[in-house]
């Protein structure tokens, strides 16, 4: 009796370890087919945004994250504006959408663009320097006068530090903290 209970608990355990290996196994090719998706819906958004000439698609910045697709940047009209959501609620598998494009009319967008550029250049650098955020993964735009941090961060921490840099910076009238916390096990 005593060898038919361990058979059956070894065999048990090893058919348990192969299915746990096997599912394991299934979440990380779920994940890397997520990644390969996400990456694929950001090249068709670019590619639509580029070729449509309602909007200038070399002016918006695409990011998608498990089929959430957030575009950025400036266009000139609200037309354009809602053209380009439209254009990306459009591609095959986008499930949402996060339109966070301004209305910057022609005239004023070149005096922006310069200040903008200068902004985000001192908040990178800012960044950069800190220790606790070297190669943390944070990416930084300024429209406007607001800076918006994204990328991915490995605690809740980093990422209220990376905002407190980016008020730091002259210039600067407000942060979007868009950070994404991962926790690394």
């Amino acid at each position: 009796m005593d060898t038919r209970y361990i058979l059956t608990l070894c065999t048990t355990l090893v058919i348990g370890g192969a299915l746990s290996t096997g599912s394991a196994h299934a979440v990380s090719k779920g994940v890397e087919k997520t990644q390969i998706n996400d990456t694929l819906m950001t090249a068709k958004t670019k590619i639509a945004l580029f070729a449509d000439p309602r909007i200038k698609g070399r002016e918006i910045s695409v990011q998608t994250s498990q089929a959430s697709v957030m575009i950025r940047g400036k266009v000139y009209s609200d037309e354009a504006k809602q053209a380009a959501e439209a254009i990306t609620k459009g591609i095959d598998g986008v499930k949402s959408v996060r339109n966070k494009l301004q209305v910057v009319v022609p005239s004023k967008q070149e005096a922006t663009d310069d200040k903008d550029g200068w902004i985000t250049v001192r908040v990178i650098a800012k960044i950069a320097n800190d220790y606790a955020l070297d190669g943390a993964g944070v990416h930084a735009v300024t429209n406007a006068g607001v800076v918006s941090l994204s990328g991915d961060v490995s605690s809740l921490v980093i990422s209220a530090q990376a905002s407190s840099i980016a008020w730091q910076v002259s210039g600067v009238k407000s942060v979007k903290n868009d950070l994404t916390v991962k926790e690394k096990f």
